[in-house]
Formats: structure tokens, sequence, C-alpha cells
């Protein structure tokens, strides 16, 4: 979230950003007149509300001071004052939570500005390569593969051990069952990242919840904006009840429902009572959402709470599942398992100072590499453009990993700094070198790696002309000391 005193003083600088990541000019104008005309009535309303405050406390001396003199005439008037400016006092208070409330929620949609340094650009064909790895492993590997490399969908099929029709009659489209020594080289994969990140890396593994409240997602950035894009929970109450208003406000059953009645002069008009508003509200607070990445419960781990400045950086890495809804990505990679609901990510977290972040960027960034090093896969890093970042990031480096079967480099790590963006979201806060003021923490996140994507990277740049896959040499240890997987 954005700090409204920064864009009271920096409207332009805002409108500007704004502009960058794709905004129309006039969206982006009127965006930011909207919020600083919030943020002036909230101040004023403020203002008013403080003088009135000053007023009753000075009314209510002059009152002891009027019955010490003995004149009732006046101690009356005053504690009529007193009365009116306590009603006021009671209702602005209200209204000043309503004011809060709206610039927050208008401060929640706007995304983090971008840095100075990034390329100014509409959507991936702006984005910048900063370098590249593995040329030579292309051409070396390429006269193994055949005349016309396979995709993984179509070497994991070969292989038995990649189904796609079952996966769907389990759970519908964008689900896979891994089967034999594929299964166990996703597994393999994740076990091998988790180990190069705690033993080389530095980063301390955690076991994160996969589910989390309201308030975990809001301060990553994925609540309100992305909402359609995750998955959550429900509760049976909370559909019972949906099941039994549809019937109710259909006819005249609605005494099926507790609380439920229909005003005299219109029968189709539904109204509830206190008591059923207060229970779906506990309903509503009891949803929890499955996390789209580890990033949310690693980051969470810092919010509301003060980090003595010694401790910072803290680095954080996990393995977990993670499910998207991909609800825009309808028609892009319905084939294989480059795009599923459910796929295994190892996440990086890393919280530090302010004047830590864009180094810890760059080494981030490198962890993630090394990986694909490791593992000896080709990949190029790209400087996202603005109109490609994240919401939340201030700058992002994708490392795209070379996929032969598509003869292209997609997507298999982004890596992120926010600044305090999230922090501010999270109330994060740590304490200064000398101890005596907090600040808030500036967040970074990236993939260390996606897992199911590098399981498709390793089959389709280590596929042999047969059909088998040959298995990297720092993956066999982690797979008995088998060499390939065969038909």
């Amino acid at each position: 979230m954005l700090d409204i005193r920064w864009i009271r003083d920096n409207p332009n600088a805002l409108t500007e950003a704004l502009a960058k990541r794709s905004w129309s000019s006039d969206d982006a104008q009127s965006t930011v007149d909207d919020l600083i005309a919030r943020d002036e009535a909230r101040r004023t309303h403020v203002a008013k509300l403080q003088a009135a405050q000053e007023r009753r406390n000075a009314a209510s001396k002059e009152i002891g001071k009027a019955m010490a003199a003995k004149d009732s005439e006046l101690a009356e008037r005053l504690k009529a004052e007193v009365a009116e400016i306590k009603g006021f006092i009671q209702s602005g208070e209200a209204t000043e939570r309503e004011l809060d409330k709206a610039l927050t929620d208008a401060l929640a949609v706007l995304p983090n500005v971008p840095l100075n340094d990034v390329p100014v650009g509409k959507d991936e064909n702006d984005n910048v390569e900063r370098h590249r790895f593995g040329d030579e492993l292309i051409a070396k590997r390429q006269p193994r593969m055949g005349n016309k490399p396979k995709e993984h969908f179509e070497i994991g099929e070969k292989l038995g051990m990649m189904d796609f029709e079952r996966a769907a009659k389990l759970s519908g489209s964008r689900f896979t069952v891994l089967s034999g020594q594929l299964a166990r080289l996703e597994r393999a994969i994740g076990q091998f990242m988790l180990d190069l990140h705690t033993t080389e890396h530095g980063y301390t593994e955690v076991q994160p919840p996969l589910m989390v409240r309201d308030e975990a997602m809001f301060g990553t950035g994925q609540l309100p904006k992305f909402a359609e894009d995750l998955f959550k929970t429900t509760d049976p109450r909370l559909e019972d009840f949906v099941r039994k208003f549809a019937r109710a406000i259909q006819g005249p059953t609605a005494s099926e429902l507790l609380g439920l009645g229909f005003p005299e002069d219109d029968a189709k008009a539904v109204r509830l009572s206190a008591e059923t508003e207060e229970f779906l509200e506990r309903l509503g607070a009891s949803r929890l959402w499955l996390i789209p990445t580890a990033e949310v419960p690693l980051t969470n781990l810092v919010r509301e709470e003060i980090t003595p400045h010694e401790k910072l950086p803290l680095r954080f890495t996990a393995l977990t599942p993670c499910f998207r809804s991909e609800a825009g990505s309808a028609g892009r990679d319905t084939r294989g398992m480059l795009r599923q609901h459910q796929f295994y990510k190892v996440e990086l977290v890393s919280i530090t100072d302010q004047e830590s972040s864009l180094a810890e960027h760059e080494r981030m960034t490198e962890c993630a590499e090394t990986v694909l090093k490791k593992l000896e896969l080709p990949f190029r890093t790209m400087t996202l453009c603005t109109g490609d970042m994240g919401f939340g990031a201030q700058k992002t480096y994708d490392i795209e990993v070379w996929l032969p079967g598509q003869n292209a480099y997609r997507e298999i790590s982004s890596c992120s700094v926010c600044g305090d963006f999230q922090a501010r979201r999270m109330d994060a806060r740590y304490k200064d070198r000398d101890g005596k003021g907090n600040r808030f923490v500036h967040t970074l996140n990236g993939s260390g790696t996606a897992v199911g994507r590098a399981l498709i990277a390793v089959m389709e740049n280590y596929q042999e002309a047969d059909g088998s896959v040959t298995i990297p040499e720092v993956l066999r240890p982690y797979m008995g000391g088998l060499e390939r997987i065969g038909a």
C-alpha cells in the first residue's frame, strides 16, 4: 500500500507511475484527484473533531468555575453546549471511521510505484533481457533428441507416468497424476532445491499453513484485487443459509429461515435480523483461502511485529503446494502441466531494512539462477517492463527456462522487490540501528523455483530420441542412484 502522505506531496509522480503501468492518463489523473480529495475530507473532519474535543474539555473546566461562582445559568448553558458537542463527537467518530475505510479501500487497489530503472512498456514484448545461460547446452543436446524434440506431456504419456485423463476424472481440467519415477523425480527436484537454499544460500526452511485468513492475503496484495484468481474454503452453514434464503425470497416461506422477516408493505423485500447479520459476519470471518504461493504465509510471519534491526535480513524458504484458479488464463497452455490449478513451488522470501533491499534482490535472483545452473538447464533472465510487472512489485526479474519441445523460453521463477508496499498493509516494522524509531521493513519474494516447471524442463532438455529421460547428475542421489527413466 502506498503512503497517502507521499501521494499528497507527490501527486504528479503517482500519476506518471500509473501511466507507466498502462493506466490511461484520464484514469490516472482522476484516481489521484479522488485520493487527494478523500484525504482532504478526512483531515478536515479530523481537525473539526479535535477542535470539538478541545472545546469540550475547555467547557467542562468552565462549568466547574461557574458552579464554584454559583452562576447556575452559565453552568447550565455550558452543560448544554458540552452535551451538544458530545453528540457531535460520537457521530463524528463514526464518520471518521467511514472516511478512514473509504481512503484505505481506495489505496488498497493501487499498484506499487516502479523503480526508475524499470523499463517502460505495455506487456511481455517490452521486457528486457539481462543475460542468458546454457546456449552451448542447447546445441550439444539437440542431436540426442531426434529431429523434433517432444513436449513434456508427449514424453510423460509415452512413459506411462503422466496421466491427464484420470486427473480430469478426479478433479477436472488443469490437474495431473504423476506416477512411478516421474513422481519421484518431482519430489527429488523439490528436495534438491530446499537443500541448496538452506545449506548454501542461508535460508531458513519453514513449513507454513496452506490456508490463511483474509488479512494475510491482503497483506501481500492478493486481496482485494485478485480474489477471482484464488481458491477459498466455504462453511457448510453458509451454503445452507444461501439455499434457504433463495427459497425464502420466492414466497411466504420466510419463516423457515431464522431471523428473516418481510415488511408488511412488500412481501418480496427481505430484511435480516441483527442476529442473522452477525451470524453471517462470523461465518465470513471464518473463511480461509488456499495459498497461491508460500509468499503469503512466509511474508506474513512478520505482520504486526517490530523486528530488531540486528535480526535483519530474515530469509525464509518453503516447499508447498500452491493453488490458483487461473481465472485469466482461459485457452492458454491447456495441454500438459505447464499451467495447473495445483502445483509445487519452492518459495524464497526476504525481510530487510530499507537500505538493503535492492542488493538483496540481486542476491535472491542469483540464488534462483543457481538452481538452474546446477541442473544444467538453459535459461535467460529478463527485467520486466512496467506494464508486465506484478501488482506489488517495484522491480521484477523473470527467469525463463528453455523448453526445446516448445522451442521457447518459459517463466520458471519471478523475483520481486516490493519496498515497504506490503509492510504497510501488514504493519510490519523494524527498529532503527539506534533503537529509537520504527520503520517499515522491505519485503522481497521469488520462486526458487517452480518444481513442476523444473520437472517439465528436465524432461524436455534431458530427453533422448528413444523416449527415455536422463536424470541430471545433481538429482541422482535423490533418485537412489538412478541415471535414466525409461518406459
